[in-house]
């Protein structure tokens, strides 16, 4: 891929629009732009260090091989990996046919400094919330088993939980979910 690298703050906000743009295509595109945004945050002095210019290289690298998305077969059951690092979330939903899991939709978010302080299960809880506001024709139109190892049910079935914990329960109620426990991988 024939691109050169950002010389200036427009140049790299003008990239981090194309990220977003093309975020339904890209897994954990926060993930792989988060150097970016941390250039933008040194605004008076503008450095492309080593480490944009090689999440730059990457990301060049990554776009050149995309996987492709499938369209959901309507009545088939959708399945959602979800995870949550301490800087960003993301999930991926997909379709199973025969063994094979097919992507239909990439979602991420780079945390604010208040929800990177979240515990882990809340922020995995929070990458759900997301997931549903984003995908929410998604959610209507089929059942969705969440695959995860963390008891996001339990947490999210507590009626001593913190205030969001509830609000985002009460949110997500009127979806069909189910809670499916993510086992390990045995080599």
């Amino acid at each position: 891929m024939d691109m050169g690298s950002p010389a200036s703050i427009n140049e790299v906000q003008r990239l981090i629009g194309r990220i977003a743009a093309l975020s339904r295509f890209i897994s954990k595109s926060f993930e792989k732009g988060l150097p970016f945004f941390k250039t933008l945050r040194k605004v008076k002095n503008f450095e492309w260090t080593k480490e944009c210019q090689h999440a730059f290289e990457d990301l060049k690298i990554y776009l050149a091989r995309l996987p492709f998305l499938v369209k959901p077969v309507p009545g088939d059951t959708l399945y959602l990996c979800i995870s949550a690092t301490s800087q960003a979330v993301s999930s991926v939903l997909v379709q199973e046919e025969e063994d094979n899991q097919t992507p239909t939709y990439y979602v991420s978010k780079v945390l604010n400094d208040a929800e990177s302080r979240y515990p882990p299960v809340e922020k995995m809880a929070l990458t759900l919330v997301i997931t549903a506001r984003k995908l929410r024709p998604y959610f209507l139109s089929y059942l969705v088993g969440v695959r995860t190892n963390t008891p996001l049910k339990q947490v999210l079935g507590r009626p001593e939980a913190s205030g969001r914990l509830v609000k985002w329960a009460i949110e997500l109620s009127e979806y069909d979910i189910s809670y499916i426990h993510r086992t390990t991988i045995k080599a």
